[in-house]
């Protein structure tokens, strides 16, 4: 599809620009923050900033990778060609995986180069590559795209309709986490904490909240709802006709 060039293009340059946009923003605004704000500034989790558009669009690259084919009909010859609709699955998560996991890995590289040049530049703290917990947050960023991607595969499976799927996804990946500080005190608690993609992406932090999953329980917990639904995915695709 013509749409994965540009949705890998988009990708690497929303990672790169918003980490630079977002720490400009930052480094401007430290020099005016109290003592306890300084304490919680977070230079790993500003240059990775980008992650947070970006696992969105991988994810709709993902849903793609099926809907597509249901849209244009061009599933029914896929299937007709290859019967065993495992293997067709299992084929698209693996080309997909191809795809999304460099694109996730610069995605991550790029950002972190840009949003560090970007506080170095307003006198603000930046941290470098060999600073402790850097490699762990820009590769593990990059899984955490690729899962994002996966996630988004799933989700096209299970739902079949390109515009439903784009609005599951956003919503999933971006109105929930943005609104989950707004949710009764429990299930507040509870979502900034175990929803996939906000538990995911503290790979990508450097300050721990006490609140929060640590980075590799956090995108542990991402790993599992991709495989569970993946499964799902797996099973419904199995027994539904096209």
């Amino acid at each position: 599809m013509r749409a994965t060039l540009y949705v890998v293009v988009a990708t690497l340059v929303a990672g790169a620009g918003l980490a630079s946009l977002n720490g400009s923003s930052a480094g401007d605004e430290y020099a005016a923050m109290p003592a306890a704000d300084r304490f919680t500034f977070d230079p790993l989790a500003i240059s990775l900033k980008g992650v947070i558009l970006a696992r969105l669009t991988l994810a709709l690259l993902g849903g793609l990778a099926i809907t597509s084919e249901y849209g244009s009909r061009t599933i029914v010859s896929t299937l007709t060609a290859v019967p065993r609709r495992g293997r067709v699955l299992t084929a698209k998560a693996v080309v997909l995986t191809a795809i999304a996991l460099p694109t996730g890995m610069l995605t991550t590289f790029g950002g972190f180069l840009s949003g560090r040049a970007a506080l170095d530049s307003s006198g603000a703290p930046y941290v470098a590559l060999g600073d402790p917990g850097t490699w762990r947050a820009v590769l593990g960023g990059g899984l955490f795209l690729t899962l994002a991607a996966l996630l988004g595969l799933a989700a096209g499976v299970l739902i079949r309709s390109t515009t439903a799927t784009v609005t599951t996804l956003f919503a999933t990946t971006l109105i929930v986490p943005a609104l989950a500080p707004a949710l009764p005190g429990p299930l507040a608690s509870w979502a900034a904490k175990f929803w996939p993609p906000s538990a995911g992406g503290q790979i990508v932090t450097g300050y721990r909240d006490p609140g929060l999953l640590d980075p590799w329980p956090g995108l542990a917990v991402m790993a599992g709802c991709v495989v569970v639904l993946l499964v799902a995915a797996f099973l419904t695709f199995r027994r539904r006709d096209a």
